[in-house]
Protein backbone atom coordinates (compact mmCIF):
# COMPACT_ATOMS: atom_id res chain seq x y z
CA UNK A 1 0.00 0.00 0.00
CA UNK A 2 1.11 3.41 -0.49
CA UNK A 3 1.40 6.18 2.02
CA UNK A 4 -2.56 7.71 0.74
CA UNK A 5 -4.03 4.18 0.98
CA UNK A 6 -2.31 4.12 4.72
CA UNK A 7 -3.61 7.44 5.42
CA UNK A 8 -7.17 6.82 4.17
CA UNK A 9 -7.81 3.67 5.43
CA UNK A 10 -6.94 4.72 9.43
CA UNK A 11 -9.10 7.78 8.96
CA UNK A 12 -12.49 5.42 8.51
CA UNK A 13 -10.98 2.90 11.03
CA UNK A 14 -10.79 6.13 13.62
CA UNK A 15 -14.41 7.41 12.42
CA UNK A 16 -15.53 4.01 12.76
CA UNK A 17 -14.28 3.61 16.44
CA UNK A 18 -14.75 6.84 17.67
CA UNK A 19 -17.88 8.46 16.14
CA UNK A 20 -20.40 8.83 19.34
CA UNK A 21 -18.09 6.89 21.59
CA UNK A 22 -16.28 8.17 24.55
CA UNK A 23 -12.48 7.25 24.58
CA UNK A 24 -11.62 3.93 25.98
CA UNK A 25 -11.20 0.68 24.62
CA UNK A 26 -11.11 2.09 21.28
CA UNK A 27 -7.95 4.05 21.76
CA UNK A 28 -6.48 0.59 22.31
CA UNK A 29 -7.47 -1.07 19.02
CA UNK A 30 -6.64 2.17 16.98
CA UNK A 31 -3.18 1.87 18.55
CA UNK A 32 -2.71 -1.68 17.50
CA UNK A 33 -3.57 -1.11 14.25
CA UNK A 34 -1.45 1.80 13.58
CA UNK A 35 1.51 -0.04 15.61
CA UNK A 36 0.71 -3.47 13.52
CA UNK A 37 0.51 -1.54 9.94
CA UNK A 38 3.85 0.44 10.68
CA UNK A 39 5.80 -2.41 11.25
CA UNK A 40 4.79 -4.16 7.96
CA UNK A 41 5.34 -0.98 6.29
CA UNK A 42 8.82 -0.16 7.85
CA UNK A 43 11.82 -1.14 5.58
CA UNK A 44 13.74 -4.33 6.89
CA UNK A 45 17.19 -2.31 7.00
CA UNK A 46 15.09 0.14 9.78
CA UNK A 47 13.70 -3.11 11.56
CA UNK A 48 16.50 -2.25 14.39
CA UNK A 49 16.32 -3.57 18.28
CA UNK A 50 15.21 -0.08 19.02
CA UNK A 51 12.25 -0.31 16.49
CA UNK A 52 11.64 -4.01 17.89
CA UNK A 53 10.93 -2.87 20.90
CA UNK A 54 9.05 0.60 20.16
CA UNK A 55 6.72 -2.09 18.42
CA UNK A 56 6.30 -4.42 21.72
CA UNK A 57 5.78 -0.79 23.79
CA UNK A 58 3.56 0.38 21.85
CA UNK A 59 1.24 -2.77 21.33
CA UNK A 60 1.73 -3.56 25.21
CA UNK A 61 0.56 0.24 25.83
CA UNK A 62 -2.03 0.03 23.50
CA UNK A 63 -3.68 -2.82 25.92
CA UNK A 64 -2.42 -1.23 28.91
CA UNK A 65 -5.21 1.97 27.98
CA UNK A 66 -8.16 -0.45 26.66
CA UNK A 67 -7.00 -1.50 30.51
CA UNK A 68 -7.16 1.70 32.49
CA UNK A 69 -8.18 4.01 30.01
CA UNK A 70 -5.86 6.85 32.01
CA UNK A 71 -3.51 9.96 31.51
CA UNK A 72 -0.24 7.77 32.21
CA UNK A 73 -1.64 4.64 29.97
CA UNK A 74 -2.50 7.62 26.97
CA UNK A 75 0.79 8.96 27.63
CA UNK A 76 2.77 5.72 27.45
CA UNK A 77 0.46 4.41 23.88
CA UNK A 78 0.77 7.86 22.31
CA UNK A 79 4.67 8.28 23.14
CA UNK A 80 5.11 5.07 21.89
CA UNK A 81 3.12 5.15 18.35
CA UNK A 82 5.28 8.61 17.60
CA UNK A 83 8.77 7.26 18.58
CA UNK A 84 7.82 4.16 16.88
CA UNK A 85 6.88 6.26 13.30
CA UNK A 86 10.03 8.25 13.90
CA UNK A 87 12.61 5.27 14.30
CA UNK A 88 10.71 3.72 10.92
CA UNK A 89 11.28 6.97 8.72
CA UNK A 90 14.99 6.82 10.10
CA UNK A 91 16.88 4.87 12.04
CA UNK A 92 19.34 7.08 13.73
CA UNK A 93 17.32 9.64 14.74
CA UNK A 94 17.31 10.83 18.24
CA UNK A 95 14.83 10.78 20.17
CA UNK A 96 15.06 14.16 21.36
CA UNK A 97 14.32 15.39 18.12
CA UNK A 98 11.11 13.97 18.26
CA UNK A 99 9.02 16.71 19.72
CA UNK A 100 10.36 19.45 17.56
CA UNK A 101 9.37 17.23 14.17
CA UNK A 102 5.88 16.60 15.73
CA UNK A 103 5.56 20.34 16.85
CA UNK A 104 6.79 21.41 13.75
CA UNK A 105 4.13 18.80 11.70
CA UNK A 106 1.19 20.07 13.59
CA UNK A 107 1.37 23.96 12.52
CA UNK A 108 2.75 22.74 8.84
CA UNK A 109 0.34 20.01 8.39
CA UNK A 110 -2.21 22.31 6.38
CA UNK A 111 0.08 23.46 3.91
CA UNK A 112 1.58 20.18 3.30
CA UNK A 113 -2.07 18.64 3.12
CA UNK A 114 -2.92 21.10 0.47
CA UNK A 115 0.15 20.22 -1.71
CA UNK A 116 -1.53 16.86 -3.01
CA UNK A 117 1.10 16.47 -5.38
CA UNK A 118 3.39 15.41 -2.48
CA UNK A 119 1.45 12.98 -0.44
CA UNK A 120 -1.13 11.60 -3.68
CA UNK A 121 0.07 9.76 -6.56
CA UNK A 122 0.24 11.14 -10.17
CA UNK A 123 -1.16 9.61 -13.19
CA UNK A 124 -1.81 10.51 -16.50
CA UNK A 125 -5.08 7.93 -16.58
CA UNK A 126 -7.63 8.20 -13.70
CA UNK A 127 -7.58 5.34 -11.55
CA UNK A 128 -10.40 3.60 -9.39
CA UNK A 129 -9.62 5.73 -6.28
CA UNK A 130 -9.23 9.32 -8.79
CA UNK A 131 -12.44 8.28 -9.52
CA UNK A 132 -14.12 7.84 -5.71
CA UNK A 133 -12.64 10.76 -4.61
CA UNK A 134 -13.59 13.28 -7.75
CA UNK A 135 -17.00 12.01 -8.62
CA UNK A 136 -17.75 10.89 -4.66
CA UNK A 137 -15.88 11.58 -1.58
CA UNK A 138 -15.52 15.33 -2.62
CA UNK A 139 -18.93 16.19 -3.83
CA UNK A 140 -20.31 14.46 -0.94
CA UNK A 141 -18.49 16.50 1.61
CA UNK A 142 -19.07 19.94 -0.18
CA UNK A 143 -23.10 19.05 -0.59
CA UNK A 144 -22.86 17.76 3.28
CA UNK A 145 -21.28 21.21 4.79
CA UNK A 146 -23.67 23.39 2.81
CA UNK A 147 -26.33 21.12 3.58
CA UNK A 148 -25.85 21.52 6.62
CA UNK A 149 -25.16 25.43 6.71
CA UNK A 150 -28.13 25.62 4.94
CA UNK A 151 -30.35 23.83 7.28
CA UNK A 152 -29.20 25.78 10.24
CA UNK A 153 -30.33 28.83 8.34
CA UNK A 154 -33.86 27.97 6.65
CA UNK A 155 -36.50 25.89 8.80
CA UNK A 156 -38.43 25.56 5.52
CA UNK A 157 -35.50 24.20 3.80
CA UNK A 158 -34.60 21.85 6.76
CA UNK A 159 -38.15 20.47 7.29
CA UNK A 160 -37.77 19.33 3.42
CA UNK A 161 -36.07 16.71 5.17
CA UNK A 162 -37.79 16.16 8.25
CA UNK A 163 -39.62 12.75 7.06
CA UNK A 164 -36.06 11.59 6.42
CA UNK A 165 -34.67 10.35 10.23
CA UNK A 166 -31.14 9.12 10.23
CA UNK A 167 -29.48 8.83 13.79
CA UNK A 168 -26.44 10.70 13.00
CA UNK A 169 -24.80 14.05 14.34
CA UNK A 170 -23.21 15.56 11.22
CA UNK A 171 -21.30 18.06 13.49
CA UNK A 172 -19.54 15.12 15.01
CA UNK A 173 -19.22 13.06 11.90
CA UNK A 174 -17.60 16.15 10.51
CA UNK A 175 -15.52 16.91 13.46
CA UNK A 176 -14.00 13.33 13.53
CA UNK A 177 -13.29 12.95 10.18
CA UNK A 178 -11.39 15.88 10.19
CA UNK A 179 -9.28 14.77 13.40
CA UNK A 180 -8.90 11.39 12.43
CA UNK A 181 -7.72 12.95 8.83
CA UNK A 182 -5.38 14.89 10.83
CA UNK A 183 -3.98 12.25 13.01
CA UNK A 184 -3.25 9.94 10.34
CA UNK A 185 -1.60 12.32 7.67
CA UNK A 186 0.88 13.56 10.14
CA UNK A 187 1.50 10.28 11.29
CA UNK A 188 2.22 8.67 7.81
CA UNK A 189 3.61 11.33 6.12
CA UNK A 190 5.19 13.32 8.34
CA UNK A 191 8.34 15.81 7.33
CA UNK A 192 11.43 15.83 9.15
CA UNK A 193 13.01 19.37 7.85
CA UNK A 194 16.34 19.91 7.07
CA UNK A 195 17.95 21.53 9.75
CA UNK A 196 16.80 19.12 11.83
CA UNK A 197 18.91 16.22 10.31
CA UNK A 198 21.84 18.97 9.99
CA UNK A 199 20.92 18.94 14.45
CA UNK A 200 20.99 15.21 14.49
CA UNK A 201 24.66 14.79 13.43
CA UNK A 202 25.35 17.43 16.35
CA UNK A 203 23.74 15.03 19.37
CA UNK A 204 25.51 11.71 18.41
CA UNK A 205 26.73 10.34 21.41
CA UNK A 206 30.51 9.68 20.66
CA UNK A 207 33.07 12.15 19.43
CA UNK A 208 34.10 11.28 15.99
CA UNK A 209 37.92 12.23 16.19
CA UNK A 210 39.42 13.19 18.97
CA UNK A 211 39.48 17.39 19.80
CA UNK A 212 42.09 19.12 19.74
CA UNK A 213 43.31 21.23 22.71
CA UNK A 214 42.28 24.77 22.93
CA UNK A 215 41.16 27.24 25.68
CA UNK A 216 37.26 27.52 26.22
CA UNK A 217 37.57 31.08 27.07
CA UNK A 218 39.89 34.06 25.22
CA UNK A 219 40.58 35.17 28.48
CA UNK A 220 41.74 31.52 30.11
CA UNK A 221 44.46 29.68 29.00
CA UNK A 222 44.25 25.81 29.36
CA UNK A 223 46.28 25.18 32.54
CA UNK A 224 44.02 28.46 34.35
CA UNK A 225 40.41 26.68 33.47
CA UNK A 226 42.32 23.31 34.41
CA UNK A 227 43.19 24.83 37.76
CA UNK A 228 40.08 25.92 38.27
CA UNK A 229 37.78 23.01 37.77
CA UNK A 230 40.08 21.35 40.42
CA UNK A 231 39.71 24.40 42.85
CA UNK A 232 35.55 24.57 42.03
CA UNK A 233 35.34 20.16 42.62
CA UNK A 234 37.17 20.36 45.63
CA UNK A 235 36.08 23.78 47.18
CA UNK A 236 32.27 21.48 46.13
CA UNK A 237 32.88 18.30 47.47
CA UNK A 238 33.93 19.86 50.94
CA UNK A 239 30.43 21.87 50.72
CA UNK A 240 29.00 18.51 50.27
CA UNK A 241 30.15 16.77 52.41
CA UNK A 242 28.61 19.50 55.23
CA UNK A 243 25.42 19.77 53.41
CA UNK A 244 25.28 15.26 53.94
CA UNK A 245 26.04 15.75 57.33
CA UNK A 246 23.34 18.06 58.25
CA UNK A 247 20.81 17.28 56.01
CA UNK A 248 20.93 13.73 57.83
CA UNK A 249 21.17 15.21 60.91
CA UNK A 250 17.85 16.80 59.99
CA UNK A 251 16.29 13.82 58.87
CA UNK A 252 16.96 11.36 61.73
CA UNK A 253 17.75 13.21 64.50
CA UNK A 254 15.94 15.78 65.27
CA UNK A 255 12.60 15.75 67.47
CA UNK A 256 9.79 14.13 65.95
CA UNK A 257 7.32 16.55 64.15
CA UNK A 258 3.75 16.05 63.06
CA UNK A 259 2.82 14.29 59.66
CA UNK A 260 1.64 17.71 57.65
CA UNK A 261 4.82 19.03 59.25
CA UNK A 262 7.14 16.09 58.16
CA UNK A 263 5.37 15.60 54.90
CA UNK A 264 6.11 19.55 53.76
CA UNK A 265 10.19 18.99 54.89
CA UNK A 266 10.53 15.84 53.11
CA UNK A 267 9.17 17.27 49.93
CA UNK A 268 11.14 20.17 50.04
CA UNK A 269 14.17 18.41 51.00
CA UNK A 270 13.51 15.62 48.66
CA UNK A 271 13.01 18.85 45.78
CA UNK A 272 16.43 20.22 47.37
CA UNK A 273 18.72 16.66 46.44
CA UNK A 274 17.12 16.72 42.81
CA UNK A 275 17.75 20.26 41.84
CA UNK A 276 21.20 19.38 43.68
CA UNK A 277 21.81 16.84 41.64
CA UNK A 278 20.70 18.03 38.50
CA UNK A 279 23.17 21.17 38.74
CA UNK A 280 26.06 18.83 39.89
CA UNK A 281 25.58 16.97 36.08
CA UNK A 282 25.43 20.44 35.09
CA UNK A 283 28.44 21.33 36.16
CA UNK A 284 29.92 18.50 35.30
CA UNK A 285 29.24 18.70 31.92
CA UNK A 286 30.51 22.15 31.62
CA UNK A 287 34.20 21.31 33.12
CA UNK A 288 34.33 17.60 30.75
CA UNK A 289 32.92 19.45 27.47
CA UNK A 290 34.58 18.12 24.28
CA UNK A 291 38.58 19.40 24.78
CA UNK A 292 38.87 18.55 28.57
CA UNK A 293 37.41 14.87 27.47
CA UNK A 294 40.98 14.42 26.56
CA UNK A 295 43.22 16.74 28.33
CA UNK A 296 45.91 13.84 29.41
CA UNK A 297 46.84 16.24 32.82
CA UNK A 298 42.65 16.11 33.69
CA UNK A 299 43.48 13.07 35.93
CA UNK A 300 43.35 14.78 39.34
CA UNK A 301 40.12 16.70 38.19
CA UNK A 302 38.24 13.61 37.06
CA UNK A 303 39.00 11.68 40.63
CA UNK A 304 37.48 14.64 42.12
CA UNK A 305 34.89 14.44 39.72
CA UNK A 306 34.08 11.20 40.93
CA UNK A 307 34.14 11.63 44.42
CA UNK A 308 31.67 14.17 43.67
CA UNK A 309 29.44 12.31 42.48
CA UNK A 310 29.72 9.16 44.13
CA UNK A 311 28.88 11.95 47.39
CA UNK A 312 25.92 12.90 45.42
CA UNK A 313 24.52 9.11 45.54
CA UNK A 314 24.72 9.04 49.40
CA UNK A 315 22.56 12.26 49.24
CA UNK A 316 20.02 10.49 46.81
CA UNK A 317 20.18 7.49 48.67
CA UNK A 318 19.72 9.15 52.22
CA UNK A 319 16.55 10.52 50.72
CA UNK A 320 15.56 7.25 49.83
CA UNK A 321 15.78 6.49 53.33
CA UNK A 322 13.68 8.50 54.78
CA UNK A 323 11.40 8.48 52.39
CA UNK A 324 10.91 4.65 53.29
CA UNK A 325 10.84 5.26 56.81
CA UNK A 326 8.45 8.23 55.88
CA UNK A 327 6.29 5.30 54.08
CA UNK A 328 6.53 2.90 56.94
CA UNK A 329 5.44 5.43 59.28
CA UNK A 330 2.71 7.22 57.85
CA UNK A 331 1.40 4.86 54.36
CA UNK A 332 2.34 4.45 50.97
CA UNK A 333 0.64 7.65 48.63
CA UNK A 334 1.32 8.33 45.01
CA UNK A 335 3.32 11.24 45.72
CA UNK A 336 5.57 9.00 47.88
CA UNK A 337 5.90 6.68 44.80
CA UNK A 338 6.40 9.26 43.24
CA UNK A 339 9.69 10.44 44.92
CA UNK A 340 11.25 7.32 44.79
CA UNK A 341 10.92 7.53 40.90
CA UNK A 342 12.50 10.96 40.68
CA UNK A 343 15.28 10.11 43.23
CA UNK A 344 15.98 6.31 41.02
CA UNK A 345 16.38 8.67 38.23
CA UNK A 346 18.22 11.38 39.74
CA UNK A 347 21.15 8.14 40.58
CA UNK A 348 20.74 7.17 37.07
CA UNK A 349 21.92 10.48 35.96
CA UNK A 350 24.35 10.51 38.32
CA UNK A 351 25.45 6.84 37.37
CA UNK A 352 25.56 8.25 33.33
CA UNK A 353 27.54 10.97 34.17
CA UNK A 354 30.20 9.18 35.38
CA UNK A 355 30.06 6.71 32.26
CA UNK A 356 30.10 10.37 30.43
CA UNK A 357 33.55 11.21 31.93
CA UNK A 358 34.82 7.43 32.33
CA UNK A 359 34.39 6.86 28.37
CA UNK A 360 34.68 10.35 26.99
CA UNK A 361 31.24 10.71 25.53
CA UNK A 362 29.47 14.18 24.14
CA UNK A 363 27.34 15.98 26.86
CA UNK A 364 24.93 14.69 24.05
CA UNK A 365 25.04 10.94 25.35
CA UNK A 366 23.80 12.17 28.66
CA UNK A 367 20.19 14.22 27.00
CA UNK A 368 19.93 10.66 24.44
CA UNK A 369 19.97 8.41 27.26
CA UNK A 370 18.30 9.71 30.23
CA UNK A 371 15.45 10.70 27.34
CA UNK A 372 15.04 6.89 27.10
CA UNK A 373 14.93 6.39 30.70
CA UNK A 374 12.17 9.13 31.40
CA UNK A 375 10.32 6.99 28.44
CA UNK A 376 11.01 3.89 30.58
CA UNK A 377 9.56 5.56 33.76
CA UNK A 378 6.49 6.70 31.73
CA UNK A 379 5.80 2.64 31.02
CA UNK A 380 6.15 1.42 34.39
CA UNK A 381 3.67 4.15 35.57
CA UNK A 382 1.22 3.09 32.55
CA UNK A 383 1.99 -0.27 33.12
CA UNK A 384 1.41 -0.96 36.71
CA UNK A 385 -1.83 -0.13 38.98
CA UNK A 386 -0.07 2.09 41.28
CA UNK A 387 -3.27 2.27 43.12
CA UNK A 388 -4.35 -1.10 43.54
CA UNK A 389 -0.58 -1.50 44.93
CA UNK A 390 -1.30 1.46 47.42
CA UNK A 391 -4.52 0.58 48.72
CA UNK A 392 -3.13 -3.58 49.37
CA UNK A 393 -0.48 -2.16 51.82
CA UNK A 394 -2.31 0.39 53.29
CA UNK A 395 -5.34 -1.74 53.97
CA UNK A 396 -3.00 -3.65 56.27
CA UNK A 397 -2.18 -0.72 58.75
CA UNK A 398 -4.13 -0.03 61.64
CA UNK A 399 -4.97 3.19 60.92
CA UNK A 400 -6.25 2.87 56.86
CA UNK A 401 -8.08 5.75 56.25
CA UNK A 402 -11.00 4.19 53.98
CA UNK A 403 -11.98 7.88 52.78
CA UNK A 404 -9.26 8.77 51.17
CA UNK A 405 -8.58 5.61 49.39
CA UNK A 406 -12.25 6.02 48.07
CA UNK A 407 -11.95 9.35 47.00
CA UNK A 408 -8.31 9.87 46.16
CA UNK A 409 -7.11 6.91 45.16
CA UNK A 410 -7.58 4.81 41.91
CA UNK A 411 -8.14 1.55 40.50
CA UNK A 412 -8.60 0.21 43.99
CA UNK A 413 -11.56 -1.58 43.73
CA UNK A 414 -10.74 -4.99 44.00
CA UNK A 415 -8.85 -4.34 47.07
CA UNK A 416 -11.19 -2.09 48.84
CA UNK A 417 -13.53 -5.33 48.37
CA UNK A 418 -11.25 -7.45 50.07
CA UNK A 419 -10.98 -4.97 52.71
CA UNK A 420 -15.44 -5.11 52.90
CA UNK A 421 -15.48 -9.04 53.28
CA UNK A 422 -12.32 -8.78 55.97
CA UNK A 423 -14.62 -6.87 58.21
CA UNK A 424 -17.53 -8.49 56.88
CA UNK A 425 -19.31 -4.98 55.51
CA UNK A 426 -21.49 -5.95 53.08
CA UNK A 427 -22.80 -2.36 53.06
CA UNK A 428 -19.51 -1.01 52.05
CA UNK A 429 -18.80 -3.83 49.50
CA UNK A 430 -22.76 -2.86 47.73
CA UNK A 431 -21.21 1.31 48.01
CA UNK A 432 -18.13 0.13 45.91
CA UNK A 433 -20.11 -2.05 43.38
CA UNK A 434 -22.48 0.91 42.83
CA UNK A 435 -19.99 4.03 42.97
CA UNK A 436 -20.88 6.58 40.15
CA UNK A 437 -17.31 5.62 38.48
CA UNK A 438 -18.26 1.63 38.50
CA UNK A 439 -21.76 2.28 36.93
CA UNK A 440 -20.64 4.81 34.56
CA UNK A 441 -17.79 2.64 33.02
CA UNK A 442 -19.73 -0.66 32.90
CA UNK A 443 -22.68 0.71 31.28
CA UNK A 444 -20.92 2.17 29.00
CA UNK A 445 -20.78 1.03 25.23
CA UNK A 446 -18.51 -1.37 23.83
CA UNK A 447 -16.23 0.67 22.44
CA UNK A 448 -16.54 3.06 24.95
CA UNK A 449 -15.38 1.16 28.25
CA UNK A 450 -12.57 0.59 30.09
CA UNK A 451 -11.36 -2.93 30.46
CA UNK A 452 -10.55 -2.76 34.37
CA UNK A 453 -14.00 -2.46 35.29
CA UNK A 454 -15.34 -4.83 33.67
CA UNK A 455 -13.66 -7.29 35.38
CA UNK A 456 -15.34 -6.55 38.83
CA UNK A 457 -17.87 -8.62 40.02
Amino acid sequence: MKTHHYIFLTTILFVILFYDQNVGLNLGIIGLVYAFLTFFRTPKRNKTKTFIFLFATSILSSFAFAWYGDFPSFLAVAGSLLLLSYRSRNRRMKILLLIPVFVINFFTSLFRILNFDKWLPKRNVPGLWQKTLAFVLIPLILVSVFFGIYAAGSDHFASLFTDVELDLNFWQLIAMIVLGFFIAFNYWNFAVERFIYKNNRMLENDFKQRVIQKPTYSFLDLDAERMSGVVSLFALNVLLIFFIITYNYEQFYEAVKTPVRLSEETHERVNAVILSIVMSILVIMFYFKSNFNFDPKAGFMKILAGIWMVLNAVLVISAMVKNSEYIINYGCTYKRLGVYAFLILSLIGLVLTMVKIQFRKRNAFLFNTMAWYVYGAVLICSYINWGGIITEENRKRKDFDLNYHRTQINFNEKQLLKYAEEKNDHRLKSEILNSEQVKLQQNEKFLSKVLYYQTLP
